[in-house]
């Protein structure tokens, strides 16, 4: 078995546990959290995903995050996954918002939280292979030019995030 996750339905009530693969696969719904990760300056960690991810390899994002195991809650994996991926650990997360996401690979309930990043940060090479901070309006004309291949599960959070801010 691979990486097991709560199953949950349209009301992200857990209704089992799966291996993320298969939910995948079986288009079953989980969890997945992320955090936007702002610096003092509230510029906004924008980083390109490895080319050897098994999921948008190569890809941009502005989320940092991933799947929610079993038992733990959105605010405890976004939390983890700061750790795991940039190497940044007692952060405070702060939820944002929660939506069910249709995904370009499968539906999920997705998670965003916030967190200001103000020390080291250290990205595993294995999830990540640049970063850099951008501006709002840096980022948003990145993502409109296509520039650069946004994960396009990350470009609908954007929305979704930049309309609360209004």
């Amino acid at each position: 078995m691979g990486e097991l996750v709560d199953r949950v339905d349209e009301n992200d009530l857990v209704i089992g546990v799966v291996d993320r693969a298969e939910a995948i696969e079986k288009g079953w719904l989980h969890r997945v959290a992320t955090t936007v990760c702002r610096d003092p300056l509230g510029r906004i960690l924008v980083h390109r995903r490895s080319d050897e991810m098994s999921r948008f390899p190569g890809q941009y994002n502005w989320l940092i995050g991933g799947a929610a195991g079993v038992g733990e809650s959105y605010e405890q994996a976004a939390a983890r996954e700061l750790g795991e991926e940039l190497g940044v650990f007692g952060v405070s997360v702060r939820p944002v918002l929660r939506f069910l996401c249709e995904g370009e690979i499968s539906p999920y309930w997705l998670g965003v939280h916030e967190a200001v990043v103000d020390g080291v940060v250290v990205p595993d090479p294995e999830e990540i292979a640049w970063y850099g901070w951008f501006g709002e309006d840096e980022l948003l004309e990145a993502v409109g030019r296509g520039e650069f291949a946004f994960v396009s599960d990350g470009v609908e959070a954007l929305r979704r995030y930049l309309e609360l801010e209004r």
